[in-house]
């Protein structure tokens, strides 16, 4: 199943700090492996406290004494553009690296990177239309709001899609004229050090951007309880947001922007075109090999088109094609690695266990590396493991629901509302749907379609506070307000 040969020379594996790649303090490195075989990449530079520290008194002086903050709007979008160009230029690179580390077929990464490079653009075009209000206010009184950065940025970040998520919250903090700390996913830190060097060469001031490779324990806790980091932002699992939480709590009150876990509904109505909501719904889970936050794990068909649905999925499944993710045709590559492998199949076991009808996948592909079959289980009931439960894999599970009433009682029955997506011909119905799932997103004939000008973020355990966009870029700002009296003259 795996080509062991690595298409792509890695050139960075140490700590960025201060506009230079350095060794961490005490020495130590860990491995990145390959989801492919199973085997090791390289050895990346591990930070631990030390290092976090050493970062965050570069972010601190880059921010309280360099000249990124005090920078028109204009010059800092016409370098972050520049950066742009550069990722532009890199594509074939970062695409592969991307792939080598984390598994991800190279059509998939090539289109994520399209967009990655359409958010930065996005966001760095508002650099110079960040502005405040002018109010109107009882007395003589004249008031207004200032929008200033907040200061030094920590950023926690997911492996399923690094440099995307990298760029994506580093474009938001930068267009402010913030500083970061960055602390890339163990399992897949290769894409972002690679682009930690783009940035230097676009002309960023050094120490705007600091990246510490390390493990969550160490590296991560550092940030989140750092008395000098003045906010944070981090993408992963709810039980991770949860210690992030403490530890702003018992540190400084650092605010937060957590995106976190996901199991979200897509609902098919009888109405629906049924060729549609197969392709939607096979997308929606198998994308990515389902590790994506919104993944659509759970789809509620009604029973109209249920036994129709079921068998034109189960056959649009199988002619995925798994393989090497660097193989021409292939769209289903590895897991991550190999906790994730287990985890997943972990899964599938408790489905067959607990009575759901395993119809197609379910098992390992080949005999080597992190593959996992497109699986999809019928029959499935809410209170099911599979039914409730982040897999973070490729594992549909198919439910059967005769009325409206019932199936949005079922969909918001879980602790998360990250995403949603409704499948209908009726506006009104979409309508009614829409606003009755308690879900950041909800997409209709359609699934997991992002653009920088959308505000992306969770309901209850999926996280809060908002990512992309004008919205997003006030996760990153202090509203400041200004009063100030008047001396009238005295004919007024």
């Amino acid at each position: 199943m795996a080509d062991e040969t690595v298409p792509v020379e890695v050139k960075h594996t140490q700590l960025f700090i201060g506009g230079r790649f350095v060794s961490s303090i005490s020495g130590r490195t860990f491995p990145t492996y390959d989801p492919r075989s199973g085997d090791i990449i390289t050895y990346i530079s591990e930070g631990d406290q030390e290092d976090v520290d050493s970062a965050v008194k570069v972010a601190r002086e880059a921010f309280d004494k360099g000249p990124w903050p005090r920078m028109t709007g204009y010059e800092r979008g016409r370098l972050l553009f520049k950066l742009a160009d550069l990722l532009e230029q890199h594509s074939d690179e970062i695409v592969a690296l991307e792939a080598l580390d984390n598994g991800k077929p190279v059509v998939i990464a090539q289109m994520v990177h399209v967009l990655t490079i359409k958010y930065l653009r996005s966001q760095a075009g508002w650099a110079d239309k960040i502005a405040g209000q002018t109010l109107k206010v009882d007395g003589p009184f004249h008031a207004f709001t200032l929008l200033e950065p907040i200061g030094v940025v920590g950023q926690i970040l997911p492996w399923n899609f690094p440099t995307y998520m990298f760029i994506t919250k580093l474009s938001c903090a930068l267009t402010c004229g913030n500083t970061v700390v960055v602390k890339p996913a163990e399992q897949t830190p290769l894409s972002t050090l690679f682009c930690a060097h783009l940035v230097a060469e676009a002309g960023i001031p050094a120490g705007v951007v600091n990246v510490v490779p390390g493990y969550g324990p160490t590296a991560g806790a550092a940030i989140g309880r750092h008395m000098e980091i003045d906010k944070l932002v981090f993408t992963g699992s709810t039980e991770v947001g949860r210690l992030l939480m403490e530890a702003s709590a018992k540190s400084n009150l650092k605010p937060l922007t957590l995106e976190l876990g996901g199991k979200s509904p897509l609902i098919i109505f009888d109405d629906a075109d049924v060729d549609e909501a197969v392709a939607v719904a096979d997308g929606g889970i198998f994308f990515n090999m389902g590790q994506v936050c919104t993944a659509g794990s759970r789809v509620y068909v009604q029973e109209g088109v249920y036994d129709e649905f079921l068998e034109k999925a189960v056959k649009r499944a199988q002619q995925k094609v798994i393989g090497d993710p660097f193989k021409a045709g292939v769209n289903h590559g590895p897991q991550v690695d190999q906790a994730q492998f287990d985890n997943i199949l972990h899964y599938i076991a408790l489905g067959k266990e607990q009575g759901a009808n395993l119809v197609t996948g379910g098992k390992r592909s080949g005999v080597k590396g992190m593959f996992v079959e497109p699986t999809i289980f019928a029959d499935v009931k809410d209170d099911m493991s599979i039914a409730r439960d982040e897999i973070f894999g490729p594992v549909m599970s198919v439910m059967k629901f005769k009325t409206l009433e019932e199936v949005l009682e079922r969909a918001n029955g879980t602790i998360y509302g990250l995403a949603a997506g409704v499948m209908t011909k009726n506006i009104d119905l979409a309508n009614r749907v829409t606003r009755a799932l308690k879900a950041g997103t909800v997409w209709v004939n359609t699934y997991n379609v992002l653009d920088p000008a959308v505000p992306f973020g969770g309901y209850k355990m999926s996280g809060f506070g908002r990512e992309n966009g004008l919205r997003g870029l006030q996760e990153y700002m202090q509203t400041k307000s200004v009063i100030t009296r008047l001396v009238l003259p005295s004919w007024l």
